[in-house]
């Protein structure tokens, strides 16, 4: 890249970050029709719109946020990396945010279908300790979806959790996956 186009793109990214911070700012007091946000509090969404800015100029490598009309709810697209089990397929991940992210952890879900996983169940949910146990206020969406990466790239074979027919069972009617009390003890897959 030269340098004169490396300072147009540099101008560009920093024009289009001005743009979005303005058009947060105006969604703030008067969000346009059917954007949703105002269960959020005043730390998440300030959070909500710095992450979401990186992700439009900078996403994590694999990964595109399909922007909506809902702040709280974001739907991510996840491609396999190379080299793995997964290479060459796209997966859809449903985040919703809660009202006092980052406080609280996101319900991250892979929407239909869910990859042949064995942490990932045929409904989507995922057993991994970040999105529960070990989520931190310092931790952002991106360390989820990498970690999210790294489960399917380490996994070296493509099958349903041997629960998965009790715990579909079980988590009837819309369950969220933080109802679980997930049993984190295999970290091979």
């Amino acid at each position: 890249m030269t340098t004169s186009s490396a300072s147009t793109r540099k101008g560009l990214t920093k024009i289009a970050t001005n743009r979005l911070q303005k058009e947060f700012m105006e969604w703030q007091t008067s969000p346009p029709a059917g954007f949703k946000h105002r269960g959020l509090t005043k730390i998440a969404t300030n959070r909500l719109q710095k992450e979401f800015m990186e992700w439009q100029t900078s996403p994590p490598a694999g990964f595109k946020h399909r922007v909506s009309d809902n702040l709280q709810r974001w739907i991510i697209e996840v491609n396999g990396a190379p080299g793995t089990l997964y290479a060459n397929e796209t997966y859809q991940l449903q985040v919703e945010f809660p009202e006092h992210y980052p406080m609280e952890a996101p319900q991250v879900i892979f929407q239909h279908p869910a990859p042949l996983h064995p942490h990932i169940y045929s409904n989507g949910h995922i057993c991994l300790d970040v999105l529960y146990d070990s989520w931190s206020p310092a931790m952002r969406l991106s360390s989820i979806c990498l970690s999210i990466l790294s489960m399917l790239s380490s996994s070296s074979v493509k099958q349903k959790p041997k629960d998965n027919d009790h715990y579909l069972k079980n988590c009837k009617n819309g369950r969220s996956p933080k109802e679980t009390r997930w049993r984190f003890h295999d970290d091979k897959v």
